[in-house]
């Protein structure tokens, strides 16, 4: 299959021309235009600081539905303990410059370059890309982040320097995204830490009519504040 190189107008080829590892274009910028069009079409970005822009829309897809989210009993006893004070949109610069700085197991530096640092700064900015973060009184102990179009949040990376830290703001991020009526949540590519809370593989088809049907919905606007968060400034 041919890989398609990007013009400057922000649109992408079909994401079923993928190549068979999910590879669809390379090229073209990190725009919020751009960006909004790949995510409604099921594309991400995912490079290093050694490649041009590549974009990927992989079969099978890793999804969650909140009514799978599974929580292991250990977390349950920590979430029950309220060790962790877990909120939206307080340090959204901070937490994805600590998913980029974080060390991965058979991982060389990181795909979360100064570039997209600040393209999805820029998405923050306007309401559409957001962070749930796991505190520790007044230290930042995990979180994560993604992306947030219609009825669908598209996870991108998380975070954590204390023992279930990212998993507690994962949980909550899960259940309160739940109750704002978001029922789809990309998790993109396989990985067992996902598949223990409930993520499940689906073909890239079945992701595509899910995503179709949850960009019929409002997008939730930002910034975000879970229940008993203070509001910000």
């Amino acid at each position: 299959m041919a890989i398609y190189r990007l013009p400057p107008e922000p649109v992408f080829p079909d994401p079923d021309e993928a190549e068979p590892d999910g590879l669809v274009a390379v090229g073209g910028d990190l725009s919020p235009a751009r960006l909004r069009v790949a995510y409604a079409t099921g594309i991400f970005p995912w490079f290093g600081d050694d490649s041009p822009i590549l974009w990927w829309s992989p079969d099978p897809r890793l999804v969650l539905h909140p009514g799978w989210l599974h929580v292991p009993r250990s977390l349950a006893r920590t979430l029950r303990s309220g060790r962790y004070a877990v909120r939206a949109d307080t340090a959204f610069g901070e937490v994805i410059r600590r998913c980029a700085a974080a060390r991965r197991p058979g991982q060389r530096g990181t795909w979360i370059t100064a570039a997209m640092v600040a393209a999805y700064e820029r998405l923050h900015r306007e309401g559409l890309a957001h962070s749930f973060e796991a505190w520790e009184g007044d230290r930042l102990a995990g979180g994560l982040y993604g992306v947030s179009l219609g009825g669908a949040f598209f996870g991108e990376s998380m975070f954590a320097d204390r023992p279930d830290a990212s998993k507690a703001a994962f949980v909550e991020s899960v259940r309160w995204l739940a109750s704002r009526g978001v029922d789809l949540v990309d998790c993109q590519v396989r990985t067992d830490h996902l598949v223990r809370f409930g993520a499940r593989e689906i073909s890239r088809a079945r992701f595509l009519a899910e995503l179709e049907a949850a960009l019929d919905r409002p997008t939730l606007p930002g910034p975000w504040r879970l229940p008993g968060q203070a509001p910000a400034g």
